[in-house]
């Protein structure tokens, strides 16, 4: 494993990546190093996980072996400039920025082997899911590298590039569309008249538990649907009424949007060299 791991960018992914790791309790790396242009970012980071802050993305590419790029998107092309002539050879790069492609950060550091990552915030719990795309220079030594960086923070799935974007639409995005859904049943249970905590606390439970079922009987969520709609009961009116609200059709289009938003940012990305890094 790396003896060192940089973080540029201590943006709320990257604390969810870490924190995953740090919860393992395996030292999966000996020191960790980082940057961000927000002092309580650098400030977080120092205190929950003993970071050594570096003034300038050049140092940190100059004392990492294996380098998280955690910026956003439009950052990246700015960053990479000042990669420029401090890469070395053999030093591995996770990009986890949405949308930017492997071949532009490439084309920037030549030297380096890349990885495309996209990881989702359940990472924070062990719980997440990152799917990796791995560049021409990348050996089996560095999939391995960071497939086990990811692996402390959840399901890592190893897939072609052509593929992120879906990923970044479905399971990226997929938490911020699970939570909306949670929320809504919590504020439909108030409604109906149960207390708010109590309403969080079964409206937490009921979606654990069947993801859970799912999970563990393999059956499709189709079948286990129809398992709690009786005839003419309860549960199969609430089903009408949301079917008659077009749900499907809304949560396809929210991964449809989602997914032409992370392919329009990957087009634009290499052009635009967004807010001024360090």
């Amino acid at each position: 494993m790396p003896k060192t791991l940089g973080v540029i960018g201590c943006g709320k992914m990257a604390y969810a990546l870490i924190k995953g790791i740090q919860n393992t309790g395996k030292p999966l790396f000996d020191e960790l190093f980082g940057n961000d242009f927000l002092p309580e970012r650098i400030e977080l980071f120092k205190k929950d996980f003993h970071m050594n802050h570096l003034e300038s993305s050049e140092e940190l590419f100059a004392v990492s072996d294996v380098l998280l790029l955690a910026v956003k998107p439009q950052q990246v092309a700015g960053v990479l400039q000042k990669g420029r002539g401090m890469a070395r050879p053999g030093q591995l790069v996770i990009s986890i920025a949405a949308g930017v492609r492997i071949e532009d950060i490439e084309k920037e550091l030549p030297e380096t082997a890349v990885i495309r990552v996209m990881p989702n915030t359940p990472c924070m719990v062990g719980e997440g899911v990152s799917a990796l795309a791995a560049g021409a220079s990348v050996k089996q030594e560095d999939l391995e590298i960071a497939e086990k960086l990811l692996a402390a923070t959840g399901l890592t799935v190893v897939l072609p590039e052509t593929s992120i974007d879906a990923v970044t639409a479905l399971s990226g995005g997929g938490p911020a569309f699970v939570f909306l859904v949670a929320e809504a049943l919590i504020t439909a249970g108030v409604q109906v008249g149960l207390d708010a905590k109590l309403s969080r606390e079964l409206v937490v439970q009921t979606i654990r538990g069947s993801m859970k079922m799912m999970m563990e009987t393999g059956e499709h969520p189709a079948v286990l649907r129809e398992q709690v709609c009786s005839p003419g009961g309860t549960t199969i009116q609430g089903i009408k009424a949301l079917e008659q609200n077009k749900i499907r059709a809304a949560f396809m289009e929210a991964v449809e949007k989602a997914y032409e938003k992370s392919t329009a940012i990957g087009n634009n990305s290499k052009h635009d060299r967004g807010t001024k890094w360090d």
